[in-house]
C-alpha cells in the first residue's frame, strides 16, 4: 500500500539524513585535527521491485559516506623541525607501538605529522602513533624497499652519541714569489737526509705553513709544508711532514716525522703544472696505529690509537688561478681549507622535502641517519578510518608501495609544516540548514501519511 510507502520512505529519510547530520558534526568537531580529511554524506535512492509505469511503491532513501582523501589540506609553518606533512599524494607509515621488524607489527599511515621526541627518543604524533623510517647505512646508501614494512625502524634521534669526523680533504691557495733567490743550502738539500732537509730544521725553507688535521677521534694534529724553491726553473722542493714528529712512525725513504716529499711545478704563466707535480705530495695515507709502515709509507704513532686515514690535499687545478701560484709577488698563503671536527654532541635534527632525517651535531658536523618513505594507494579512499586520523589496509585500498618522497608520484616531504583540515565551516552550516530542512520535511510526509491513514480508518465508522 502506497500510504504504508510513504511511511517507510519518510522514516528512511529521517534515517538518511540523521546520517548526513552525524557527518557533518564529525567534520566541524575536526576542524582542527591536523591532515583531517573531510567526509560527505552521499545519499542513495532504494527501489523496490514493485514499482512499475502504472504502479509506483517508494522505496526511500540511504546515506552513505565518502572520504574525499585526494583534498589536499593547507601547509602550515611551524617552529619545531619534527613537525611534518606531506605535500602532494601519500602518507607517512607509522606504528602503535615501537617496532620490533616482527612480522606480527601493527603498521598505520597517517599524513597527521605533529610528530615530537618522547622519553625515550622515538619521534610520535599526537595520537601516539610512531614514526618509521629506512635507515641510512653508514656509507650513507639507503636499502629501498618498496614492499617490506619490516624493513622500516621506528625512528630515534637519541640512540646516537657525539661524533667526530677525520680530516680527508685539505685545500691551499698562495702564492710563491717568482723571484725568489735560490737558498746557498738548495745546493746540497736532500729530503732523506736529516742533515739537509727542511722538516728536521737544519735548511730553512722559503715558505713554510702549518695546517690542523683531525684524526679518527678528532684530535687535533699539525701538518707543516715547506717549501724550498729549486735551482730548476719553476720549480720548489716540497716536504709536508707532521710536527711533532713522534705524532708519526715513518718507513724507509722518510726522516723526521715526513709524510711526502717531492716537487712542487709551475708553468711559465705562473699557475700550477700538476703533471709536473709529484703524485704523493696530493695524496697523503697515514696507516692506523701499531701498523708497522713499508718504504714511503707512514703510520699514526702507536701512543695514539688512531684509525688510518687518506687525506686529498688541493692545491689546485692546471691552468686554473687559485690554488698554489708562482707570481712575482710576496709569497705568501692565501686561505686554507679543511674539513673535519673535533669530538661533539648531538644538538637536534632537521628533514629535507626528500624525507632524510639529519642528525646535527654541535662541532658542525651532520650525518643522515633515516629516509621517511611515502606510502601510496591505488585507491586511498578505500584506506579503513583507525582512530587519531590514521588508517590500515583494505582489499578497496589496494596494496601500498613505499616510495622516496618526491619521486614516482609519491609526494615531498614538508618539513616544519602541518597540513590543516580540509573542513570549510561555511560549506558545512549550510549543509546544516539544508539537513535540518530535509529532515524537517521528512516528518511531515510520517505525520501527512499518519493523517491520511486516520481518515482512511473513520471512513469504517
Amino acid at each position: 500500500m502506497s500510504i504504508y510507502g510513504a511511511l517507510f520512505a519518510g522514516v528512511s529519510g529521517l534515517q538518511a539524513n540523521s546520517q548526513a547530520l552525524g557527518i557533518i558534526s564529525d567534520n566541524i568537531a575536526n576542524v582542527n585535527t591536523s591532515a583531517y580529511k573531510r567526509n560527505i554524506a552521499e545519499f542513495q535512492t532504494l527501489v523496490t521491485g514493485d514499482s512499475g509505469p502504472n504502479f509506483f511503491s517508494p522505496g526511500g532513501v540511504r546515506a552513505g559516506n565518502r572520504v574525499l582523501m585526494d583534498q589536499q589540506g593547507l601547509l602550515q609553518g611551524s617552529e619545531s623541525p619534527t613537525d611534518l606533512a606531506v605535500s602532494g599524494s601519500g602518507f607517512f607509515v607509522v606504528s602503535p607501538a615501537p617496532t620490533t621488524g616482527s612480522p606480527t607489527d601493527k603498521y598505520n599511515f597517517t599524513r597527521a605529522g605533529s610528530f615530537t621526541k618522547d622519553a625515550k627518543g622515538n619521534l610520535v604524533n599526537a595520537a601516539g602513533y610512531y614514526l618509521l623510517g629506512w635507515p641510512v647505512n653508514a656509507n650513507g646508501t639507503v636499502n629501498v624497499n618498496s614492499s617490506d614494512l619490516t624493513a622500516l625502524k621506528t625512528v630515534n634521534i637519541d640512540q646516537l652519541g657525539g661524533t667526530a669526523e677525520p680530516t680527508t680533504t685539505l685545500t691551499l691557495n698562495a702564492n710563491l714569489q717568482a723571484s725568489q733567490a735560490i737558498s746557498a743550502q738548495e745546493a746540497t738539500y736532500a729530503a732523506g737526509t736529516s742533515a739537509n732537509n727542511m722538516a728536521s730544521g737544519n735548511v730553512t725553507p722559503d715558505f713554510t705553513t702549518s695546517i690542523q688535521v683531525f684524526d679518527s677521534k678528532g684530535g687535533f694534529r699539525t701538518v707543516t709544508l715547506s717549501m724550498l724553491k729549486s735551482s730548476t726553473p719553476n720549480q720548489w722542493h716540497a716536504e709536508i711532514h707532521v710536527v711533532p714528529s713522534s705524532d708519526v712512525v715513518t718507513g724507509a725513504g722518510l726522516v723526521n716525522g715526513q709524510v711526502a716529499v717531492g716537487t712542487v711545478a709551475f708553468t711559465q704563466n705562473g699557475l700550477l703544472d700538476t703533471a709536473a707535480t709529484s703524485p704523493s705530495l696530493l695524496d697523503l695515507s697515514f696507516l692506523a696505529s701499531g701498523t708497522a709502515p713499508g718504504a714511503g709509507q707512514v703510520a699514526w704513532a702507536s701512543s695514539l690509537g688512531v684509525a688510518a686515514q687518506d687525506v686529498t690535499v688541493n692545491l689546485g687545478s692546471p691552468n686554473v688561478s687559485g690554488g698554489f701560484t708562482q707570481f712575482d709577488s710576496p709569497s705568501s698563503l692565501i686561505s686554507s681549507q679543511v674539513n673535519g671536527a673535533i669530538f661533539g654532541g648531538l644538538s637536534g635534527v632537521t628533514v629535507d622535502k626528500q624525507g632524510f632525517v639529519t642528525a646535527l651535531f654541535d662541532n658542525g658536523v651532520q650525518r643522515k641517519i633515516y629516509q621517511l618513505p611515502v606510502a601510496t594507494f591505488v585507491n586511498p579512499a578505500g584506506l579503513q578510518a583507525e582512530k587519531g586520523n590514521a588508517y590500515s589496509l583494505t582489499n578497496e585500498s589496494g596494496p601500498f608501495n613505499l616510495k622516496q618522497a618526491g619521486l614516482a608520484g609519491a609526494g615531498d616531504v614538508a618539513p616544519q609544516s602541518l597540513e590543516a583540515s580540509t573542513v570549510d565551516i561555511a560549506e558545512e552550516f549550510t549543509g546544516l540548514i539544508t539537513t535540518q530542512r530535509a529532515y524537517s520535511a521528512n516528518t511531515r510526509v510520517i505525520t501527512t501519511a499518519d493523517d491520511m491513514l486516520n481518515e482512511l480508518i473513520q471512513s469504517k465508522r
